[in-house]
């Protein structure tokens, strides 16, 4: 056997009730803060111009529209609708986000399907977040490109292959066929807040339940598809001795992280930091300041347009992150919105907000994601804060109070307060084995209010 093989087995093989009780547990708050992004994101006006242009019936829900359609078209639409706000959970050794490249796919499948057990969902939710984080932690993809789209597409088509209970060989199948059905991703659509960006992780959901699809019907793929991509196509390096360690005893998603700052995961070290000021007494009102200096990991770097064009490219920028956090006082979705786009006090302070590389700090990837900011005030007293490991990691977690609280308020752009309360306990009740799962996903079929 190679290691296709045995990463194929890995796959056609897990049985979520076999996991570790932590991993399970966890297993439910990933679930519920992806499912929160999709329902948040379906509120968002673009997302729901398109969604209206998809068929009607399939069996397949369009979360937080409260109507079904195809189930290819559903995992395309949750797909992008969950990265619409930048809210949805990250790995940090993947560098990406794979629960939302994987449970738009597994949700269509077995709604559409009439999958009565919860088990196979939760399994294939499991193998496919290790399978496309494990491809990403274990690949450097091109600086050009954007991490959604790539490694996801397998993912998804593992997580695809895992509902139709494939054996080993046809899950090898269906990974080689996934990695010839990636998408070519530009990092420039996020910096420039091009809305395509919001679609990569559709298309991957989209393309892996195809992939599952293909191999059922017959369809194949190279002998290692996986080593094509991700060792000569889309990626510097592909490391496989990387996508086999610990395999089946580490868990990469309990290394995950979760967001409260609405934003990209590269600007957090920076708000971080300046959350640290703030609890140690006032910051400068915001006409007092004279300069704010950046200094963080070269990614972060990369985020340095003071004048984004969109709600997208001002979650991409350091700039306006530190200015909106400074002028309104928090970096939740409301510090993101159009009004705060267009707000002047914001834009005329982002233009004092210069970031830079600082090559130690990019050293310390993937453990930190370190940022140091300095603000100056006209009078030239100084501000100084820091921050290494990012909150929300699992080395500095969010509490479950605090999760919980996002939940709600991303839930609560859509569906009333009580229906959001009741859709996450059974969520965590689903991953405890206490509901079943069409009565999980019977709650999903909520309409907006």
């Amino acid at each position: 056997m190679d290691y296709l093989d045995t990463f194929a087995a890995f796959a056609a093989d897990l049985r979520f009730d076999a996991l570790p009780p932590a991993v399970r547990a966890h297993t439910g708050w990933v679930l519920a803060d992806t499912l929160a992004a999709i329902v948040a994101g379906s509120a968002e006006p673009e997302l729901r111009a398109w969604a209206q242009r998809q068929p009607t019936g399939g069996g397949a829900t369009l979360v937080g529209l409260g109507r079904d359609t195809q189930p290819m078209a559903a995992a395309l639409v949750n797909g992008a609708a969950g990265t619409f706000l930048e809210m949805d959970e990250g790995n940090r050794f993947s560098r990406g986000h794979p629960a939302i490249h994987v449970l738009p796919a597994v949700l269509a499948l077995c709604e559409s399907g009439g999958v009565a057990d919860a088990h196979t969902f939760l399994s294939a939710l499991v193998a496919g977040y290790e399978v496309g984080s494990r491809l990403g932690a274990a690949s450097q993809l091109r600086g050009a490109m954007h991490p959604h789209g790539t490694w996801g597409t397998v993912g998804a088509a593992a997580a695809s292959a895992r509902v139709g209970g494939m054996d080993a060989g046809a899950m090898r199948e269906t990974l080689n066929i996934g990695a010839s059905m990636s998408i070519a991703t530009s990092k420039k659509t996020m910096l420039e807040g091009g809305l395509v960006r919001n679609v990569y992780a559709g298309l991957s959901n989209h393309n892996g339940l195809l992939a599952a699809q293909l191999a059922q019907c017959g369809f194949t793929g190279e002998r290692d598809g996986l080593a094509s991509l991700f060792g000569q196509i889309v990626s510097k390096r592909f490391d496989t001795a990387a996508l086999m360690l610990d395999l089946g005893t580490d868990w990469h998603l309990s290394h995950n992280y979760f967001k409260l700052h609405s934003c990209c995961r590269y600007n957090h070290g920076t708000l971080d930091a300046i959350d640290a000021m703030a609890a140690r007494g006032p910051l400068p009102a915001p006409q007092d300041i004279a300069r704010v200096s950046v200094r963080s990991y070269h990614l972060a770097a990369e985020l340095k347009d003071p004048a984004p064009r969109n709600t997208l490219a001002a979650k991409f920028s350091v700039p306006f992150a530190v200015a909106t956090r400074l002028v309104n006082g928090s970096s939740a979705m409301d510090s993101f919105t159009w009004n705060a786009v267009r707000d002047p006090r914001v834009l005329a302070l982002a233009q004092k907000v210069e970031i830079a590389e600082d090559p130690a700090m990019s050293a310390r990837l993937p453990h930190e994601r370190p940022a140091r900011v300095v603000i100056t005030d006209h009078a030239g007293r100084q501000w100084v804060g820091e921050a290494g490991v990012n909150r929300g990691d699992d080395a500095a977690p969010y509490s479950h109070g605090e999760l919980r609280a996002k939940f709600m308020d991303l839930t609560g752009r859509v569906w009333p307060l009580a229906h959001g309360e009741a859709v996450l306990a059974q969520t965590l009740a689903l991953c405890a084995g206490e509901v079943g799962l069409q009565q999980w996903l019977a709650l999903l079929r909520c309409p907006p209010v």
